[in-house]
């Protein structure tokens, strides 16, 4: 803010609280000290109002609301580039070593949030070093750690994938064995800390109506094992053709994917997470998909990203999940 302004703000907000302050003192002293019952010569419907004063509690509510007003603007930002004398907000840390982020002191809401945050590090850090020191694997076991991790995960991860993790439209299932691009620990990690951008290119204009209708018809029935609708107008046949020609640098000549480039299993229902109908097949062959997940490594850091990393996990690694996938 220019210093211009930063006078405007200081003088139009100090001139309205010493306006009021008059306004208050001089109305109170023109008032008759003892209460009356004239009336101040007005009625409505039948309604009159005494010439009292004003209650003394009520005059003094007014007087603590301009005491209370005047304190905060000491004490906190509000008069133009006014910082604020509010103790503890001269530096990030008590040691008064640490600045905050900006290089700037006195308080406001980042650094009330940076503060907070050095807080919460220097309580539950040790916890969080302590889990990402050990195998995702074995923290993974750990009933604490899968509380943090789940804390963690409802906090950054729900409104995404869902409160239970099993994912939704165009988000997907994290408790089952299907994993675009592969489901070991280390993976995982590597998903959440850099993040994920899969890109479907879209296929209309290279193969056609027909030949979108007839790649779906292959996924469908061949792939997926599925049977066409009755009213459905494609061929499989062709679609295997242009599925050879067009698709297997991704998903493999099997369709079973690729998880270096994120292309998921064709073999698998769950593997749809833009739905798997003969409809939405063909609309996804047809104009292409784009998902993006976002990193985690510089909101998060490591440490709490390996917790929900060994988190993630355990979500398809339960031991009726282990039973079925054997």
């Amino acid at each position: 803010m220019t210093t211009f302004w930063s006078l405007y703000v200081t003088v139009l907000s100090l001139g309205t609280i010493f306006a009021l302050t008059w306004l208050l003192l001089s109305t109170r002293k023109g008032q008759r000290s003892e209460t009356t019952e004239e009336t101040v010569g007005h009625a409505y419907d039948g309604i009159e109002e005494y010439d009292n004063p004003l209650p003394k509690w009520w005059f003094m509510l007014f007087v603590g609301t301009i005491v209370f007003a005047l304190g905060y603007l000491v004490l906190y930002p509000g008069l133009g580039n006014w910082k604020g004398l509010l103790p503890g907000y001269q530096y990030l840390d008590s040691d008064k070593k640490t600045e905050f982020a900006n290089g700037e002191a006195g308080w406001t809401g980042v650094h009330e949030w940076e503060k907070e945050m050095a807080r919460s590090d220097a309580k539950f850090g040790p916890i969080f070093a302590k889990f990402a020191s050990m195998p995702i694997e074995e923290v993974a076991k750990d009933p604490q750690a899968l509380k943090m991790g789940g804390r963690l995960f409802a906090s950054n991860c729900a409104v995404c994938h869902g409160s239970d993790a099993k994912g939704s439209y165009g988000f997907p299932n994290l408790t089952d064995n299907d994993w675009r691009w592969g489901g070991d620990p280390e993976t995982i990690k590597a998903t959440i800390m850099g993040g994920r951008h899969g890109v479907m290119p879209a296929w209309a204009e290279v193969i056609g109506e027909q030949g979108v209708a007839d790649v779906a018809a292959y996924v469908l029935t061949n792939l997926d094992g599925r049977t066409l609708p009755k009213d459905a107008k494609a061929d499989p046949a062709n679609g295997q053709k242009l599925f050879a020609t067009n698709c297997v640098a991704c998903h493999g000549p099997e369709g079973k994917g690729t998880p270096a480039m994120g292309a998921p299993n064709l073999t698998h229902p769950t593997a749809f997470i833009y739905g798997s109908s003969f409809a939405q097949l063909q609309q996804t062959i047809r104009y292409g998909r784009q998902g993006q997940m976002p990193a985690q490594e510089a909101i998060q850091g490591n440490d709490k990203v390996h917790l929900l990393a060994a988190y993630v996990y355990s979500l398809s690694h339960q031991p009726e999940k282990t039973a079925e996938a054997k």
